[in-house]
């Protein structure tokens, strides 16, 4: 995804789904210019050939604000969940103290505005993500929304929502909560952390054993950590970490046809690239650093996530600034365990 001709040009953070009629959903932010700026949507892009060819990227949320990291999850037999959040006006100005073409921007968002708009949101689809409905505030956020679990209940886990700035994710804390198909939501649990790894962005699997594994971003580390719930996520283990210093974050996870989990997370010291780790026992153990993509000019890249093809290969989707690139792009990597 790339919007080449235009100064809005620069999108991030994806998510990627299999829908329910078979078609690849790809879900992000574009049409931006910067890493913080106003102009950010959430937008979707679909492919019905396997992910060959894409649809051009459709905003789905668009508020006054800087609408950022998009979640693509189905449900049911027709249903989407869509999720972004977005930052302040003062947060966005600090980020871009001297951009005239922002800032002049930003003076039209009223207060009003401001506040309608400020927060953690999504917004349902019930036929296939061919239409979404209104867009409903979540008390948490997270890169790639929540998780579905085999009894068809909807679990999000993810950091409390700052109205300061998303620079304090991890002061906020962690939390779970159900989500209800009417926009309500019902708080299941708090993962106790300790402020001092900033814990956040997480994202959660249900194992074929029934426990859920959840992997933490850890911002004073920029590592991974790992917390489990053995009761449908009512009380979670101490966070551990899983990944070397600087190893990496954030983790998206799947639990592939076989069982095994795979998680794809972005590495942000030299050379920068995505990769992969493995487990075969539900998450007690991983075999981590396995590359997966190295082309990148610059750190900011990442947030990987990955959907298992029908016949058992895969394919990852993330962001980032490839080869000679001024402004990070949507890619897609196919691969296969051998």
């Amino acid at each position: 995804m790339n919007n080449p001709d235009s100064k809005h040009r620069y999108f991030a953070w994806p998510t990627v789904a299999r829908l329910q009629d078979g078609r690849i959903a790809v879900a992000c932010s574009g049409y931006r210019i910067e890493h913080v700026c106003p102009f950010g949507k959430a937008c979707i892009s679909f492919s019905s050939d396997n992910g060959e060819t894409y649809t051009k990227p459709t905003p789905i949320i668009d508020t006054v604000l800087d609408d950022r990291d998009a979640g693509v999850v189905p449900f049911g037999n027709k249903g989407v969940i869509l999720t972004s959040f977005n930052n302040t006006v003062d947060f966005q100005r600090e980020a871009n103290p001297d951009d005239k073409y922002i800032n002049a921007y930003l003076d039209t968002i009223t207060k009003e505005e401001e506040q309608e708009a400020v927060g953690a949101e999504f917004c349902f689809s019930n036929d296939c993500a061919n239409t979404f409905g209104k867009v409903y505030k979540s008390p948490v956020t997270s890169p790639h929304g929540p998780t579905v679990l085999s009894d068809g209940t909807i679990l999000w886990v993810g950091r409390i929502f700052s109205d300061h700035d998303s620079y304090t994710d991890g002061d906020q804390g962690v939390q779970c909560y159900k989500v209800n198909t009417d926009g309500t939501m019902e708080k299941i649990s708090q993962i106790e952390t300790d402020g001092y790894y900033k814990f956040c962005e997480p994202h959660m699997v249900e194992c074929a054993d029934g426990r859920l594994v959840c992997h933490l971003r850890s911002d004073t580390l920029f590592t991974t950590y790992q917390t489990e719930s053995f009761d449908k996520g009512r009380t979670w283990t101490k966070p551990h970490r899983i990944l070397e210093d600087k190893g990496g974050a954030p983790s998206h996870i799947i639990r592939t046809s076989t069982n095994m989990l795979v998680a794809a997370y972005g590495y942000r010291e030299l050379p920068y690239g995505i990769k992969l780790m493995f487990s075969t026992d539900n998450g007690e153990t991983w075999d981590t650093n396995h590359i997966l993509y190295e082309n990148f000019n610059s750190d900011d890249i990442g947030y990987p996530a990955t959907i298992e093809l029908d016949d058992g290969t895969f394919l990852t989707v993330f962001y980032g600034r490839p080869g000679d690139y001024k402004h990070s792009v949507i890619m897609q990597q196919k691969w296969k365990i051998v």
